[in-house]
């Protein structure tokens, strides 16, 4: 899973992701989370600012 690389995701997390996948059409998990991830990087591309990315991030809950 995404190119060979090691990431942990929590159980709950992953089969909500399949299930996801599944009912949005798209081939496999990983297509679906790569989407996903590529949708929010792009977001996080328009910040004119580290700050702002790092105001976002924290907004999400990715960092604290």
């Amino acid at each position: 899973m995404f190119g060979g690389g090691n990431l942990k995701v929590d159980k709950e997390l992953l089969e909500k992701v399949k299930k996801f996948a599944k009912l949005a059409g798209y081939s496999s998990p990983e297509e679906f989370v790569t989407h996903a991830l590529e949708k929010e990087i792009a977001k996080l591309e328009e910040s004119d600012s580290e700050d702002e990315i790092k105001d976002k991030l924290k907004g999400l809950g990715y960092i604290s």
